[in-house]
């Protein structure tokens, strides 16, 4: 373990920024463990009026669901800090498909919010103008053959995805397959090309989440813990790029990484956000 006069990466912070937005899964906790420190983190953050947001590509919940799971785990959270991809699937689909016909291959959760914004589904291959491939522990070949029908033998249907991830994370190094192995399957026997994608590293997740706060991107800063998703979006939107690497990110994935691709700052745990001065003022030591 890194002390706090050896951090791990580049750097730590040497400031305080106006706005923190959080990867939950591998970040804030992971599985049903708040990660070391994200607490006590999140709860100074919060003590010092500054902005706080949760993000997560993951569409197996929505935003309530988050909120109730952040509870549980102590760390009771308002639903408006939180943007997952249910959140911002439904609001490409309003803003750039309004009159669409969609068929989701996913969870309940997105199926309800897309109910409740008013958006028409259909499983009648001969209707439907979007296929939205998402995380879905339920996909079927049933659900295949409608993607299938729709796209290439109907050759009316256009595709896209709630995120672009190829697992979710799990305790233990474990994981499983996640909406990059849907986008796979309808891709290889459609032809199509996955459109659009509503989760990060579009910059369209970050400005749901920081919807409404009067601050710039760098006076914000991104904490996550994949290179390919937290820190893509980081690094293409302008906010501070700060991975942790007690996800998916190993130390040993960063070497040989392009500038281009590096993040501003790599902490061996998520408190270690803040600068060492404010670390030795509080007091902190390893203990979550």
């Amino acid at each position: 373990m890194a002390t706090v006069t050896e951090p791990l990466g580049p750097r730590v912070p040497d400031r305080v920024y106006k706005a923190y937005a959080f990867d939950l899964d591998g970040t804030i906790y992971l599985g049903d463990q708040l990660l070391p420190g994200a607490r006590r983190l999140v709860e100074h953050l919060r003590a010092r009026g500054l902005a706080v947001r949760f993000l997560s590509n993951n569409p197996t919940k929505d935003p309530e669901q988050y909120a109730a799971k952040l509870e549980r785990l102590g760390l009771p959270t308002p639903v408006g800090e939180i943007v997952n991809t249910v959140v911002t699937m439904t609001r490409w689909l309003l803003d750039h498909a309004p009159d669409a016909v969609v068929f989701p291959i996913s969870e309940p959760p997105l199926v309800r919010a897309l109910d409740k914004a008013g958006i028409r589904m259909s499983s009648d291959p001969a209707e439907i103008d979007i296929v939205v491939a998402s995380y879905d522990r339920t996909f079927t070949y049933d659900k295949l053959q409608t993607a299938f029908d729709a796209i290439w033998f109907h050759k009316r249907a256009r595709l896209v995805a709630t995120n672009p991830d190829r697992f979710c994370p799990f305790p233990g190094g474990r994981g499983e397959p996640d909406c990059a192995a849907i986008i796979a399957a309808v891709e290889a026997c459609t032809g199509a090309r996955c459109e659009a994608n509503a989760g990060k590293p579009d910059p369209a997740m970050l400005h749901a989440a920081l919807a409404g706060l009067d601050v710039v991107p760098a006076e914000c800063v991104m904490v996550g813990d994949r290179l390919s998703t937290d820190i893509r979006m980081a690094l293409d939107t302008g906010l501070a790029a700060a991975l942790v690497l007690t996800g998916e990110t190993r130390a040993e994935d960063l070497r040989g990484l392009a500038p281009s691709d590096t993040p501003d700052f790599v902490l061996d745990r998520v408190d270690r956000l803040l600068p060492p001065g404010i670390w030795e003022e509080l007091h902190w030591k390893e203990e979550p």
